[in-house]
């Protein structure tokens, strides 16, 4: 963990190094197309006293504003969620949702940080940003009409961050899309699912959100027994089971309520189904069930409990039953 922590910090100076290189860059060139052959040789010492240095400066600020941002961001948000009605949520849960919003604030702050950096070194090197911003304007209302579905996306990503449908490390299912939530921004939610793909959805075609994972989860399993089997014996011995085993260390720390028999479920074409229910720690209740089974079919094998399977029975046309008896 701490290496990849590593990692990830040294990608981004390494991005934030790059950025200041194509702007210092571009500078350069810019001002060898723009002034010139012999202006840097009578002015440049000047020039760079008075303005350069403020240059770098703005540069390193800024990188320094930003790297601030990220650790004062999770900070803040971990002292304001202690003191609001997180504060009396599950620990998980207020983890999930600090790295979700997070992620965002640092991403727009990041952003903001870098446009005002660069408009001031523009006004630095003495071209009138006024004409620059009313030049964006427009553009920006020439491409917003054909900008519908990222605006579309973008609003959609507002309304999943306020209303907190989801967050990173949750499980859920968008459209036909079921997967874990890698990442979220304004504009898409990126999703890998059991296979190891990445699924990347607009957030303004999210449609259907269905969360797995908000606060608890739940065991949800049937079990199916034969038809010749004592079922009192059967729900007995599966009450027992899931008890112990909500009241094992390992697993306790996972289930909230341990799982019980709720009813019997249905009358099969093979065996008759045992429905179980019981609360878990959210994304928990996979492991749970599994465990369950598990521990089910051994303690079954054990009491003599007959798991169904498929029946057939073979009628051939030539043989005709018996009448019946008088």
């Amino acid at each position: 963990m701490e290496r990849n922590t590593f990692n990830h910090r040294l990608k981004s100076y390494c991005i934030w190094i790059l950025i200041l290189l194509v702007i210092s860059a571009a500078t350069y060139f810019a001002l060898t197309e723009l002034l010139p052959d012999d202006w840097f040789a009578q002015h440049g010492k000047d020039w760079f006293v008075e303005h350069g240095v403020r240059m770098l400066l703005i540069a390193f600020l800024s990188a320094a504003l930003y790297f601030a941002l990220r650790k004062a961001i999770p900070h803040a948000m971990h002292l304001t969620m202690g003191k609001s009605k997180w504060g009396n949520k599950a620990k998980e849960e207020q983890d999930k949702r600090i790295k979700t919003l997070a992620r965002v604030f640092v991403f727009t702050g990041g952003i903001l940080i870098l446009v005002i950096a660069l408009f001031m070194i523009l006004s630095e090197l003495g071209i009138n940003i006024g004409p620059l911003i009313a030049g964006f304007g427009i553009v920006g209302v020439a491409v917003g009409f054909g900008a519908q579905y990222l605006i579309r996306d973008l609003i959609g990503g507002l309304f999943i961050i306020i209303e907190n449908q989801y967050n990173v490390g949750d499980v859920v299912k968008i459209g036909a899309t079921s997967g874990l939530v890698e990442e979220i921004n304004l504009r898409r939610t990126v999703l890998r699912d059991l296979d190891g793909i990445v699924h990347f959805i607009p957030n303004g075609e999210s449609g259907v959100v269905s969360n797995f994972t908000k606060e608890w989860s739940r065991v949800n399993l049937n079990i199916s027994v034969a038809y010749g089997t004592d079922l009192d014996h059967a729900i007995a011995v599966i009450n027992r089971v899931c008890k112990e085993m909500a009241d094992e260390p390992h697993w306790k720390a996972f289930i909230i309520k341990a799982p019980q028999v709720l009813r019997i479920d249905n009358l099969g074409a093979s065996g008759i189904d045992i429905k179980i229910l019981g609360d878990t720690k959210p994304i928990m209740q996979w492991d749970v069930m599994g465990e369950i089974r598990k521990r089910l079919k051994k303690a079954f094998d054990e009491e003599g409990i007959e798991i169904p399977w498929p029946h057939l029975k073979v009628y051939f046309g030539a043989t005709k039953p018996d009448a019946p008896k008088q």
